[in-house]
This record gives structure tokens, sequence and C-alpha cells, in this order.
């Protein structure tokens, strides 16, 4: 290009400045010319329907190459891309994959490529996933509460952590493997577990590039030492692990749930661990800890011993919020320098969001 292609990036005053670290900034500036649209209001799930913000980002939006979106920005439909004839990068910071702020059918359709750096929270999440993973193998909550409670005496031999708590060797399952799993799965190696995979919209070849089985959800909520949520709420995984699934684990096994409450039904996960065989490391439940009543009528959970709870923390970390910028601006270069992008939204991811039928 004969000169620097321009950037605009589309959020709240909150993204602007807990978001767009200054080095990133530098970064960009780079290789491209850089500009802000404020836009009002907004978080993750939320759209700007705002229609004088929305009319005011079509009129800016004819003079730029590359548009990065996060929260406050209106929902980029066909209208708006119409106005914007040099555009071809539309970037998600934060949208958990399932916000509606890009039309991506009409950005396909415009030639408009585009990419979701929402990962940028899987990096915590994995790692606790491996702490939840590590704690309920030990069954650590139980020791926990018989401290504070003034109980010093050591486990003895009859502990679930005594005789269930090594992680090397055993067989952990992953249910859903995006960016969370396969950074997981990195993090298992060296406890040389073997890995099981669920995960209908995953690419067949993956099992072969990253080392893992794929299988069926009855295998896996079967036959597996350690079982692991890692899905997205959609209205296809919604309650997809109800009593039929955690009636298939056996006795010893640990579930870890680091994804959403709703995937797995409240009642009958309650009821599971009732039988107190398993041990279960959530950090998430349903209803969750940041709606109007945590826990709904399974209150009991919060004192059994044989789980493991922390209140939805598992993403949210000082480095989460400027990491989806970092990964936004390494996109961008990759894209103005010619070169492949990582983390496009495609017709497989589309499926994913809308809980509809794999592309496999």
């Amino acid at each position: 290009m004969d000169a620097q292609p321009k950037i605009l990036i589309a959020c709240n005053r909150h993204v602007r400045e807990t978001y767009l670290a200054e080095a990133d900034l530098e970064q960009l500036a780079t290789f491209a010319e850089w500009d802000w649209f404020e836009c009002e209001g907004g978080g993750i799930y939320d759209t700007n329907d705002d229609p004088e913000t929305t009319k005011a980002l079509g009129e800016r939006l004819g003079n730029y190459d590359g548009l990065v979106v996060c929260h406050g920005c209106p929902t980029l439909h066909a209208g708006i891309l119409d106005q914007a004839p040099r555009l071809k990068f539309i970037g998600e910071l934060e949208g958990d994959r399932f916000a509606s702020r890009i039309d991506v059918d009409a950005a396909w359709q415009h030639g408009i490529c585009t990419v979701d750096t929402t990962n940028g929270s899987s990096y915590p999440v994995s790692e606790w996933a491996l702490a939840l993973i590590m704690i309920s193998l030990r069954n650590a909550g139980a020791h926990f509460r018989r401290i504070i409670g003034g109980d010093l005496t050591p486990s003895s031999q009859d502990d679930f952590g005594y005789i269930h708590g090594d992680l090397t060797g055993k067989r952990v399952g992953l249910i859903g493997c995006g960016h969370i799993g396969r950074r997981l799965i990195q993090f298992l190696r060296p406890f040389e577990t073997e890995i099981w995979v669920y995960d209908p919209y995953l690419a067949r070849e993956m099992a072969d590039a990253v080392g893992f089985l794929k299988t069926s959800l009855d295998n896996l909520m079967s036959q597996c030492d350690v079982i692991v949520s890692l899905v997205p709420h959609t209205p296809r995984t919604e309650g997809m692990i109800g009593q039929r699934e955690l009636d298939l684990i056996r006795s010893g096994s640990v579930l870890v749930n680091v994804s959403r409450g709703k995937v797995i039904d409240s009642d009958a996960l309650v009821a599971r661990l009732k039988r107190g065989d398993i041990v279960a490391g959530l950090d998430v439940f349903d209803p969750d800890i940041y709606e109007q009543d945590p826990y709904g009528n399974n209150k009991e959970i919060l004192q059994m011993e044989n789980v493991f709870l922390s209140p939805h923390i598992a993403g949210v970390t000082a480095q989460s919020y400027p990491r989806f910028f970092k990964l936004m601006v390494e996109e961008l270069d990759r894209f103005l320098h010619g070169h492949e992008t990582l983390f496009d939204l495609t017709p497989r991811s589309l499926a994913n969001r809308l809980g509809s039928e794999s592309t496999n």
C-alpha cells in the first residue's frame, strides 16, 4: 500500500481505558493509522441500538480499511457495511463469540474478514481448569472445611484425595475443545494424561494435530477419571449434561465446570453429588453468582464436602482485558501484511454460536 491503512476502534470509554494498552496502540501505529469512535454504554452481550450512533458510525466508516469493535458498538449490518467500500477487516474484541455486534453473513457477502479475539480470557480459564482438576482430585475443599472447623487431623487412607489424588496417568475428558481446551491439553502433557474429547464442532484433523482421542459424550462421561466442561452456553448445550449423563460418571471420578452453569442441570448435579462417590470443582453454577438468586434452590451445594466452589472467576484477571486487544493487534498485523489470520469467525463458529448442526 502507498499509504498506511486506517483502522477505526469503536467502543465505549471503559474499553478504551481498560483494554487498549498504550504499548499495543504504539505497536498498531507502526503499521497503521488508528482512531477511536466513542460509543456509550454496552456490555459483553449488548449491542448499541441507538439510531444516531449507528448513523454516525456508518458515515464515519467510509475512509477506513479495518474496524475493531467492542462494548457499546452498534450492530454492523449490511446497511452500515454498504457505506464502507474500503473495509476489509472487522475484529470483535470481547463478545464471548455470541454477541450480536457483527452480522457475519453480511460481512462475508461484502468480502470482509471477520475475527474474534475473545479468547483472550481463555488463558486464565485453562489455568484455573487445571487447578480445579488437581483441587478436586485431592478433594481439597473437604480438607479446608475441616481445618477451618477446628479439626486438624491429617487425612486418612479412606479419604477420596488419598485414593484418587494423583493426576499423573489419569484419563481426562474434555467436553468442548476450543481455545481453552487446547491450552489445557498443553498444561496436561507433563502429567502424561490420556486425553479424550467430545466436540461436534471440531475439525476432524484436530485430533491428530493436537493429539487426543475424539469420542462420544457417553464414552467420555462413563470412562474418564476427570471430566471437564468447556463448552459455551448455546441453545444446543443448555442442559446437555443431565441426570442420564451424570449417572454415567463412575465412582471415584472428578467433574469440573469452568464453562457455564446452564450446561449442567443443577438439580441433577446436586442429586448425583449427594451419593458422595465423586467430587466436583465448580467455577460456575445455575443460577450464576451474578444473578439475582445465586444457586437458587440448590444452596445446599455450598455445604457439600465433595464440592469446591469458586465465584465465576476463571476468566477474570487483570491481564485478560488488555490481552483481547494485544491479540487483535497481532491479527491486524498478520492481515495487513498478507498473512493468514488465526481467530476467524467462520460458518463453523457461527453454527456453534446458534447451536445448529456442525459443518463437519
